[in-house]
């Protein structure tokens, strides 16, 4: 993977799309590396006050230390949230919602990528259950926030890999460690086999859980909430250092020669968090592998209904209704 990738696009968002933030208070998932770190950055710059939700790890305490560095007149608040345990998710919420009042950004960021088949100790898929199961549950719990501000936003972050196969009800159900197992070799270094198909499953799912949240707040004549979709095309992240440990990769695929930077992967949802020209229902990211994070025309498998019933579904079923 190469070791340093110059940041082409940064600059140019945050001067022409974002908007002073001061006041806000944003929440993000997966802070400790990669675009949630950027996002992080970026969001306390511009003012807002920014909760860090992450697993407790010295990697989480070493992050906060460093972004206090980089921004210090920043507000960082960190709020443990293990995203694998879906008690550490119902805790971390009970700790926003008894310290604010608002929330005006939740962005879902943080993921998983090609992990082995294992369940999670609520016996979810590792990967449905970080990407796509918990973020619902989290979005569930803070919703009551997100209605208290005058713009709330919910940014969810999928990839490349939403361009798959539809949406399989197995993949929500309490099957961890019993889907399709961990692949060849050669089946991991050409991105294919089971473990691939479940991280594709849970990159439509987060698609399918934005388009699916729209279509019930406009039933519901909620018009104060913005839900975005961004992804960050090929960014050289942790993501594959992780990946590339658990056998699911190469760790210096070619692939990754042709990356761009975190930071530029990140500006997909950085528009979605701080642009003040965003719809309910945008999509931003650069089109295709890397480039600037335009305004994207989602494909139809994204807002299909047959793919959103299939996550709401699901998900309802793992974590409990969703009560607009």
């Amino acid at each position: 993977m190469p070791q340093s990738i110059q940041t082409k696009h940064l600059d140019e968002v945050i001067q022409n799309h974002t908007h002073d933030m001061t006041g806000k208070v944003v929440a993000i998932t997966g802070t400790t590396s990669g675009t949630g770190y950027v996002c992080a950055r970026e969001m306390a710059k511009l003012g807002a006050e920014v909760i860090l939700l992450n697993r407790a790890s010295a990697r989480s305490e070493s992050s906060l230390s460093q972004l206090k560095d980089e921004v210090p007149f920043g507000t960082f608040v960190s709020v443990e949230c293990d995203l694998q345990d879906f008690e550490s998710v119902r805790t971390a919420a009970d700790v926003i919602k008894t310290s604010y009042p608002t929330l005006d950004v939740l962005c879902n960021n943080a993921g998983v990528m090609a992990m082995p088949d294992q369940a999670t100790k609520d016996g979810y898929d590792v990967q449905m259950q970080t990407n796509c199961l918990s973020h619902f549950l989290l979005t569930k719990e803070l919703f009551s926030l997100l209605k208290e501000s005058s713009e709330g936003r919910i940014v969810n972050h999928t990839s490349q890999a939403r361009l798959g196969p539809p949406l399989e009800e197995k993949y929500f159900q309490q099957r961890g460690g019993d889907l399709g197992g961990d692949g060849t070799d050669e089946e991991n270094n050409n991105f294919s086999g089971p473990r691939w198909k479940r991280y594709r499953q849970t990159k439509l799912a987060n698609c399918a859980f934005t388009y699916g949240l729209i279509n019930r707040l406009e039933k519901a004549g909620i018009n104060n909430i913005k839900v975005l979709l961004a992804h960050p095309g090929l960014a050289a992240t942790q993501l594959q250092v992780t990946t590339a440990k658990t056998g699911g990769m190469e760790k210096d695929s070619d692939l990754m020669t042709r990356a761009q930077s975190a930071e530029d992967g990140a500006l997909g949802i950085i528009r979605c968090c701080a642009d003040p020209n965003v719809e309910t229902g945008d999509f931003y990211g650069p089109d295709g592998w890397k480039g600037f994070p335009g305004k994207l025309t989602p494909e139809d498998s994204l807002s299909d209904p047959e793919n959103i019933r299939i996550n709401w579904e699901g998900c309802e079923a793992a974590v409990g209704k969703f009560l607009t």
